[in-house]
């Protein structure tokens, strides 16, 4: 007796074949994630009520640079992947899951893309 479905059984695979990876990219963006927002707590506490020009300075040295940009992309890809699945389980209707999806990944390319123009334009 088996409690896979007979599809499954056809394919010989399991039921979408990425949970597994989708779990690990999860696990590692929240490791990679938790330093990286230590240091960016740090960073904005050490500046609260510091002149604008000293922030500006701050964030013009490229290793801080470096690890906004870094902390922005890893904050939003693990974001990207928690909004998937919480639409993948909790919306039924095809087009609107579709939708939401395609929403979700301008929205976070938009996004991404807002942060680090900002950040090189400090750079620069």
């Amino acid at each position: 007796m088996t409690i896979r479905t007979p599809l499954g059984r056809v394919r010989g695979h399991g039921s979408a074949k990425s949970g597994t990876m989708h779990f690990w990219h999860q696990r590692l963006s929240a490791l990679v994630l938790l330093p990286l927002t230590l240091w960016f707590v740090w960073a904005i506490v050490g500046h609260v009520g510091a002149p604008h020009a000293d922030v500006l300075i701050f964030l013009a040295n490229p290793l801080n640079a470096i690890g906004i940009a870094m902390f922005v992309i890893a904050g939003l890809f693990h974001m990207l992947l928690g909004v998937k699945v919480v639409i993948e389980d909790y919306i039924h209707n095809e087009g609107t899951k579709v939708a939401l999806l395609v929403l979700v990944h301008f929205a976070v390319l938009a996004i991404a893309v807002t942060c680090l123009v900002s950040v090189l334009r400090i750079i620069v």
